[in-house]
């Protein structure tokens, strides 16, 4: 019986509306690469606007491929820019924190049920 219980919750279709998870897919695709998150964890852990001279070094990457995935995460929302002279700084744009908070929230299973699924399938195993 507890095997039915269990294959009924994994036959409900997600809650979660198609244009939703849409929306989200240009920002996970801009992080599901090693050498982006590398950047955005830089940007993070500066704490201000970085040129991108300062972000290269110890990346392993040539300038020109640092700039390319700049320009992938500024274009999917995640970071910003501003043309000082003839450099351009790049910093977090800390909304994206929320983006990724409210797919995390509508993907996880309510608190509650989350919390009594495991005693539930102990109880019934």
């Amino acid at each position: 019986m507890a095997r039915n219980d269990l294959r009924d919750r994994c036959d409900t279709p997600a809650v979660i509306a198609p244009r939703s998870i849409r929306g989200h897919a240009p920002l996970l695709r801009a992080l599901a690469d090693e050498a982006r998150l590398e950047i955005v964890a830089r940007l993070a852990a500066a704490g201000r606007a970085v040129c991108v001279c300062d972000i290269t070094p110890g990346l392993g990457l040539a300038q020109p491929t640092v700039s390319h995935h700049l320009k992938v995460l500024k274009d999917a929302g995640v970071v910003c820019s501003e043309r000082r002279g003839s450099w351009v700084y790049y910093s977090l744009d800390f909304s994206i924190v929320g983006a990724l908070g409210d797919l995390i929230s509508a993907l996880a299973p309510p608190r509650q049920a989350a919390l009594e699924a495991p005693e539930k399938l102990a109880k019934e195993g």
